[in-house]
């Protein structure tokens, strides 16, 4: 739970760059407040795959 901090706020900084690329296709921009309030759900996946991926470097070290 460590990370939880840190990957919700990537992904709240990635859901606001999609906002704002979304606008080339004539979609409303996300305000970084909206951001921040879809990344509470978004972030515990991005928790568990985060945590994945470094358990899989830490074996591959060890290996």
């Amino acid at each position: 739970m460590i990370l939880w901090p840190f990957a919700t706020t990537a992904t709240a900084i990635n859901l606001f760059l999609l906002g704002l690329m979304g606008t080339w296709l004539g979609l409303p921009a996300l305000s970084p407040v909206v951001s921040l309030w879809l990344s509470l759900p978004l972030g515990l996946p991005a928790t568990f795959a985060a945590q994945r991926w470094i358990a899989g470097l830490i074996a591959e070290a060890e290996a």
